[in-house]
């Protein structure tokens, strides 16, 4: 078991942990949950190891093996079905006693060596590497490729792997479904159920805690609250336990009331398909839970477009995918992802944009985005559409040496040079202003983003979307990096917007409470996908078994 007793943590001058205590039970599965900077990874250093307490008492069992995912960028050339398996530290270390014992040619020794190298899984070693791999969203011709041939999202998947992989008693994971598409997400939770040491993630992934952990850790004022119960269960008692705090509830009225408008305003318009009905429970359950929503810090919302064009863009025997690279010889044909795609965009819409990994969906995206050109086929924008894109690579995007201020100023030259006009005036304290109901105040609006972290550029992103006051909205992954409280903020702004929104994320939780309907990007193909998210998970377990089947 680990307990902490009135222990007490520090990060410089600053208290984040004021004499805590609780205990952890072997074999939980706890999901340790707490506003961003509230010192949820400096607990996770303390369990790690690689911090001690300032004061008090921790104890956490000698024997226990620890096993986490490691944060550095691998740059290899070993394959990523050995650097996989060089995670089982109980296997590396039997194998460095065998090389020994053979070395002093010790017969007693080497007998005794190759027992442990055999109990140790060598066996099947290489297959347990490779069944995470698979499981993780890799191709089969991709098991023996270099680990430096992967970008850097698929070598944090391969790093999460060689995790899975360690022979562990405690394993801590920080923010692991970073980096994963749904079809990985629904494996990890598959894996994660069947775990059987102790579990501590951090996840802003609501959905993601639901499944997998029976216990919550509240990091909040310096404070540590054990609840039983998974995420919802947590966030049902907070929110009984602030209910009873009539004096906070009598300053929290208006906001209820505005969150609570909404509520009643979509589950009107949410009334039929069968995933416009797991909206509808989305939205009851943001009822429920409307004193929490309304505590929170950070709130936004996108204002009314100028015009909604009808429909937003139409395409007409459209062929997706990207052109050939630029060293490719004369003659090369471009890449094609997606084909035959006759859809229209109608305002007001909200589309979730589902599919396994590599079918096509960001390719979608960035094409109606403007980012890639059709191959061929038509595609036609209404007059006067305005795009709001949320990439999933626009945190790279932002310039480091640039603060927020300077991104908002360019952004707004950019904007009134192209002859629109963005959420506030140009004018540089109008700029600042506005950053201010982005939690960028002070001198942070004059931070280096380079030195920022990755919820903190995630937040300059979205309040440089919100600023441009678009009416298509095109979301992939806008959720990476954010908070539970950002993400909250988000959906309720998305399910305010009267734009039209198309949405691509792993976030379950926002699916849910933004998307009236679905498409499926699949074998080179877009349809509609008439059932919920309960239905695509059943749908995507039966694909990972048919391209088992046809692999074998």
């Amino acid at each position: 078991m680990i307990t902490l007793k009135n222990v007490t943590l520090r990060r410089g001058a600053k208290v984040l942990l004021d004499k805590a205590s609780v205990t952890l039970n072997p074999g939980e599965k706890v999901g340790l949950v707490g506003r961003n900077g509230a010192g949820k990874s400096t607990l996770f250093a303390l369990f790690n190891g690689t911090l001690h307490e300032d004061g008090g008492d921790y104890a956490i069992p000698a024997h226990w093996r620890r096993a986490q995912v490691a944060q550095d960028m691998p740059e290899t050339e070993q394959s990523a079905t050995d650097f996989v398996i060089e995670g089982d530290t109980a296997l590396v270390a039997a194998q460095r006693e065998v090389d020994a014992a053979e070395a002093s040619e010790d017969g007693m020794r080497m007998a005794e060596a190759y027992i442990a190298l055999h109990d140790a899984g060598a066996h099947d070693a290489e297959s347990r590497a490779q069944a995470l791999i698979l499981g993780l969203g890799f191709r089969v011709d991709q098991l023996y490729q270099p680990v430096d041939s992967f970008s850097g999202g698929w070598r944090m998947r391969l790093q999460l792997a060689r995790a899975l992989m360690c022979p562990s008693d405690l394993l801590l994971l920080d923010e692991p479904t970073n980096h994963l598409d749904l079809d990985a997400l629904v494996w990890l939770e598959a894996w994660l159920k069947r775990y059987a040491g102790t579990l501590i993630v951090i996840s802003h992934d609501r959905e993601f805690l639901d499944s997998i952990t029976q216990v919550t850790l509240h990091i909040d004022n310096a404070k540590l609250l054990r609840y039983g119960g998974n995420y919802s269960k947590f966030e049902d008692m907070r929110a009984e336990q602030m209910a009873l705090q009539q004096a906070a509830m009598a300053r929290q009225a208006d906001k209820i009331a505005h969150l609570q408008s909404f509520i009643n305003r979509f589950k009107a318009k949410a009334s039929k398909a069968k995933q416009a009905q797991s909206r509808v429970k989305a939205l009851e359950r943001m009822e429920k839970i409307a004193p929490v929503l309304a505590d929170a810090e950070f709130s936004f919302e996108f204002q009314e477009p100028l015009n909604l064009p009808n429909p937003m863009l139409s395409m007409v025997d459209t062929v997706i995918g990207y052109p050939p690279p630029e060293e490719s010889p004369p003659g090369t044909p471009p890449t094609v992802i997606v084909r035959g795609i006759n859809r229209s965009v109608m305002a007001g819409q909200r589309i979730g944009i589902l599919g396994a990994n590599g079918q096509g969906k960001s390719t979608l995206v960035k094409t109606i985005a403007r980012a890639l050109n059709a191959i061929s086929g038509e595609v036609t924008e209404g007059k006067g559409l305005n795009i709001g894109y949320f990439a999933q690579q626009e945190l790279d995007v932002l310039r480091p040496q640039d603060t927020p201020l300077e991104h908002m100023i360019r952004l707004a030259k950019e904007t009134i040079a192209a002859g629109r006009s963005g959420k506030v005036a140009g004018r540089e304290q109008d700029l600042r202003t506005f950053l201010g109901t982005f939690n960028f105040s002070g001198d942070m609006v004059k931070q280096a983003v380079g030195t920022m972290s990755g919820g903190e550029k995630a937040r300059l992103v979205l309040c440089m979307l919100v600023w441009q006051r678009p009416n298509l909205l095109l979301l992939d992954e806008p959720t990476n990096h954010l908070d539970l409280a950002t993400r909250e903020a988000l959906g309720v702004a998305l399910n305010e917007f009267e734009g039209t929104v198309m949405l691509v994320s792993h976030d379950r939780a926002l699916l849910r409470a933004v998307c009236d309907e679905f498409w499926l990007v699949s074998r080179g193909g877009i349809a509609p996908f008439d059932g919920d998210l309960e239905d695509y998970q059943r749908y995507l377990l039966e694909e990972a078994k048919r391209a088992r089947e046809w692999a074998a």
